[in-house]
């Protein structure tokens, strides 16, 4: 799998990374393992987690696999903070305490000493920006992160955040932006990717496949077995389930047929060569669904079919 710099710093990754939010509840252990394992005998280096996923029980599922499946030293691992569950609660805090704590906290799960990207999960108005991004200058200067970046931040949140760790000396800038990003939902194209490019920040689509509906599964209905037949994550997949995400699809489905691929390839492959990505964070609940996107490596789309899909999912 070919490598990529993750905007304008030094870290490479593999230009499709893995993610793992449903490891520990939907996605076993062995699922997980073997996933990771086709996911490194692709290629692949970028591993994706959050300490909010499952409740950490992801993390410990990475944690868990690495050195047994892989090298530590062969992955980039990447984890965020800010984000947790208590039960059903969704709880934020983005203090200098809790990211620190929660830091600690990712690092005893994945059983390493640093990760090689340190992510603030979420935006928030209750603590200083300041304080914040202190708490990723304190990660790095530990030894704790190698990289830091942020996750679901608007254009201009990216912006603000950016520009202070580089304005103030001694800061440690900020490498990546980890957004939603798909033929979906291409909001992002308004603010979110002007402020990245012009900060030097690589983008990391999270639900680089409309959230499972561009893989055309839901063309004919729910099936029994898909993320919109569960009860958690239903209202997950809901709003793309709309007449405008319809006609992308039909479109996405026509492109896959004469181009002789499915189309999860063409989806996947569109938003991987977008400018200023880095790698789209590919999230499976089995191994075999993984394998379908570990496919795209040596496809590129031709450029009419690009342009075709450009117009019927441009943003109003």
């Amino acid at each position: 799998m070919q490598q990529r710099y993750v905007g304008s710093s030094g870290l490479r990754v593999s230009r499709l990374g893995l993610g793992t939010m449903t490891w520990g509840k939907d996605t076993d252990e062995h699922e997980a393992r073997d996933q990771l394992i086709a996911f490194c005998e692709a290629g692949g280096t970028l591993i994706d987690t959050a300490a909010g996923y499952t409740d950490g029980r992801s993390e410990e599922q990475v944690g868990a696999l690495l050195g047994d499946v892989v090298r530590r030293d062969d992955v980039v691992l990447a984890t965020k903070a800010g984000i947790w569950r208590r039960g059903q609660e969704r709880m934020t805090d983005t203090s200098r305490r809790a990211l620190l704590d929660g830091l600690d906290t990712s690092l005893r799960r994945l059983g390493t000493d640093h990760v090689d990207l340190w992510q603030v999960h979420i935006w928030s108005d209750e603590v200083p920006l300041d304080e914040t991004l202190g708490a990723l200058d304190a990660a790095v200067g530990s030894g704790k992160a190698r990289y830091v970046g942020i996750s679901n931040f608007t254009g201009w949140q990216t912006a603000q955040a950016a520009t202070w760790q580089r304005a103030v000396p001694g800061r440690v800038p900020l490498i990546s932006t980890q957004v939603e990003y798909s033929l979906l939902s291409r909001d992002v194209e308004r603010e979110v990717v002007p402020a990245s490019h012009a900060m030097g920040l690589g983008i990391l689509p999270w639900s680089p496949l409309g959230r499972g509906v561009l893989t055309g599964k839901y063309r004919s209905g729910i099936p029994g077995d898909s993320r919109a037949a569960s009860p958690i994550f239903a209202s997950f997949v809901e709003r793309y389930l709309d007449e405008r995400s319809r006609g992308i699809v039909e479109a996405v489905v026509r492109a896959a047929d004469g181009l002789d691929w499915t189309p999860l390839e063409v989806a996947l492959v569109w938003v991987r060569d977008r400018p200023g990505v880095s790698a789209p964070i590919v999230g499976a609940r089995t191994a075999a669904q993984l394998k379908g996107a570990l496919t795209v490596e040596d496809k590129e789309l031709p450029p009419e079919i690009r342009a075709a899909l450009d117009d019927v999912s441009e943003v109003a």
